[in-house]
């Protein structure tokens, strides 16, 4: 053999071994992510709970027992026979108070075909006694002692409910903030006679309510939250712990971006749940919008020993650049800047979010 072809087989061994330990080194790199993505997805399983949607249209609304405000216990059944709008609500959420007045508006349960309102609220009885008499609200308010009523009808922020008809089925499914609860309200005239039965004239409104074709919104504010594929409004606001940020700050990571209030009991739920991930996902970026004063929310951020930076509106100047007006929700943004899902309202579904996350950051690598 030629020194030519003795040389030629060495460079060709070399570049075969070479070729070798290169793909080696691939393999156990995608190796060591895999197993990385499937401890992330391993974490999020154990924190996180069936993925909850609303309830479906024409579902039977789940029926429950509350202590009223008079001192008595009342059933949802006991409105058998009558369409109900129930609303779960706090006194100490600030779009429920907002909404105080606009309910006060709607007059006696029932009247001019309207549906009865029913109130689930938190809270200790003087206090909503105290808000009901001062807003001039007249409806069946219920207690309950932390989200009992709320989970089973799948709602974890306030004001969200539904309209439910008169077999005590879902007429709606979960609408969310004032103006969709109250466009639920509108009056429904009588059918004129010998043009629908009952039965179908029940279920041809119910799927109108679904679609959405008869409600009409109080406000020309968009209040439903903006859709997927969105760019992301940029924003810059003060931090709870000193200095200023800008969403634009994060151009490059994925961002869940959550809308948050100190005194918002399922947010309070949700915090010690995002900081667990948030420690265990450093390729997503937690970043929380709270309201109210700093004070407030300083209490919060140590309370529950929360490490991702919290920021805070005046009053709803980015819920209103986001067309939503309820905590907590939640976005989840590309590193382009722009919003991968449609908003999540609630604990569980701002939670699943973070799965989108791991996918996409896996995709990306």
């Amino acid at each position: 053999m030629s020194v030519l072809a003795l040389v030629a087989f060495g460079l060709l061994w070399i570049v075969a071994v070479l070729g070798g330990w290169l793909g080696y080194q691939l393999l156990r790199q995608n190796g060591r992510i895999l197993l990385r993505l499937e401890a992330l997805e391993e974490q999020l399983t154990q924190l996180l709970p069936a993925k909850s949607p609303s309830l479906t249209l024409g579902e039977t609304a789940p029926d429950f027992q509350l202590p009223n405000l008079a001192g008595g216990r009342t059933a949802l059944s006991e409105f058998r026979g009558r369409r109900v709008l129930l609303v779960f609500f706090s006194p100490r959420c600030e779009f429920c108070r907002e909404m105080g007045p606009r309910l006060a508006a709607l007059g006696p349960d029932g009247a001019n075909g309207r549906p009865v309102l029913i109130v689930v609220s938190t809270g200790d009885a003087e206090e909503n006694r105290t808000f009901i008499r001062e807003q001039g609200v007249r409806a069946s308010v219920l207690l309950q002692e932390d989200m009992e009523v709320a989970s089973k009808y799948r709602a974890e922020g306030t004001p969200t409910g539904y309209l439910i008809d008169e077999e005590g089925r879902t007429a709606s499914e979960l609408a969310m903030g004032a103006s969709a609860l109250l466009a639920l309200a509108a009056p429904v005239a009588p059918a004129a006679p010998g043009r629908v039965a009952e039965g179908a004239a029940t279920g041809e409104r119910r799927q109108q309510f679904y679609r959405g074709e008869q409600l009409l919104t109080i406000s020309r504010i968009d209040r439903n939250g903006l859709k997927g594929g969105t760019p992301a409004p940029a924003f810059r606001l003060p931090r709870v712990d000193g200095g200023e940020l800008s969403l634009e700050d994060y151009r490059g990571r994925w961002v869940l971006l959550v809308f948050s209030d100190p005194e918002c009991a399922p947010c309070d739920e949700l915090a010690p749940k995002l900081e667990q991930l948030h420690r265990r996902m450093p390729d997503t970026q937690v970043l929380m919008v709270s309201r109210r004063e700093a004070a407030a929310n300083r209490r919060k951020v140590r309370q529950f020993g929360l490490t991702f930076p919290v920021v805070f509106q005046n009053h709803w100047e980015v819920s209103r650049l986001y067309a939503i007006f309820a905590t907590p929700v939640g976005y989840l943004i590309d590193e382009q800047g722009v919003i991968a899902a449609d908003v999540a309202l609630g604990v569980e579904p701002i939670l699943a979010l973070l799965s989108d996350a791991v996918s996409g950051v896996a995709t990306r690598r």
